[in-house]
């Protein structure tokens, strides 16, 4: 097996999966201004796609999941993130990752969203750890060549780290990533890095040669830095924290710099992904990059009336020529 994770260097930078965030275009744009730009090595994560929808989809359907593990040579080392309860359809949907040239398969085990709860996937897989246990085993049969990894939360509705990481480690992952809160707390207290502490010590208790990641708050590669030296972790992730700074882990950037490579970002989503996706998706997007500086507030109005590329480039411009 090729083990990418075992050659980085500690401590290791994630980019976190985030749906309708971390899709084929921004991923492009991180890996232009971070990747191409930065000694900082760091891991990519794809969104997560559902591996139910990639076995029982129609032809169309699953050409439209497909556009979701879409890269480019520049986000190596690249991991295919896939939620799903049905171990034959991990199988099939690791196997199709080791064939696409992944460097991994992450299995979601820490979504809250209750679509996919409702299918015993993401999060409800933390009150199911055999068929967890089941679809670690399944991706490992799947892609024999890949390392397999999982995303995971402290608990439910309340902290089992104790006993809900133990079943995961049985099984040797490759890696296992720590969101710092539960399930039921989503994102609304602070996370808890001490607990990610907690797997670090549970990992060397039991003798596993797992890697602990550790996600939750993080602002920037400093504070990832921080994070990763207080709780032992061999790694940060990082998510919302990318947000309006896709050169994060390269050289920071002006504000005039920052709005070019929002118009960039807004021409490559309409490239990859115009045909399938809402240019709605954009603006979360453009509310991060105007941020921050005099006149933010009036241009993140302006943005959020926009419809395409052109517009955007157009309300840009003309705020400059202010």
């Amino acid at each position: 097996m090729h083990n990418f994770w075992e050659k980085l260097p500690k401590p290791i930078f994630v980019l976190a999966p985030l749906a309708n965030v971390t899709d084929a275009a921004f991923r492009r744009i991180i890996a232009n201004y971070s990747k191409m730009q930065s000694a900082v090595p760091y891991v990519t994560y794809t969104e997560f796609v559902s591996a139910d929808g990639l076995a029982l989809a129609n032809e169309e359907g699953k050409k439209k999941l497909m556009r979701d593990l879409v890269f480019s040579d520049a986000e190596h080392p690249i991991v295919a993130q896939f939620f799903t309860s049905n171990p034959a359809h991990m199988e099939a949907a690791a196997k199709l990752a080791q064939d696409s040239g992944f460097d991994g398969v992450d299995i979601n085990m820490g979504c809250p969203d209750k679509s996919i709860e409702k299918q015993g996937g993401g999060a409800a897989l933390i009150k199911n750890p055999e068929r967890a246990r089941e679809l670690i085993r399944a991706a490992k049969k799947g892609a024999p060549n890949l390392p397999i990894s999982v995303k995971t939360r402290l608990g439910y509705n309340k902290d089992e780290l104790d006993t809900w990481l133990p079943e995961i480690l049985k099984e040797e992952p490759a890696v296992v990533t720590i969101h710092a809160r539960t399930r039921k707390e989503m994102s609304l207290v602070p996370a808890r890095w001490e607990r990610v502490k907690r797997a670090v010590e549970i990992r060397n208790e039991m003798g596993s040669k797992t890697l602990i990641i550790g996600n939750g708050d993080l602002k920037d590669v400093a504070d990832m830095e921080a994070k990763v030296k207080e709780s032992g972790a061999d790694g940060a992730m990082i998510g919302r924290g990318v947000f309006g700074t896709p050169w994060l882990f390269g050289s920071s950037k002006t504000k005039e710099e920052g709005l070019h490579i929002a118009i960039e970002h807004a021409k490559l989503f309409e490239e990859l992904l115009g045909d399938i996706k809402n240019f709605a998706i954009m603006k979360k997007h453009f509310k991060a990059y105007a941020e921050g500086f005099s006149g933010a507030k009036e241009l993140r109005i302006e943005l959020m009336e926009t419809k395409n590329a052109q517009e955007i480039e157009k309300v840009i411009h003309s705020f400059f020529s202010r």
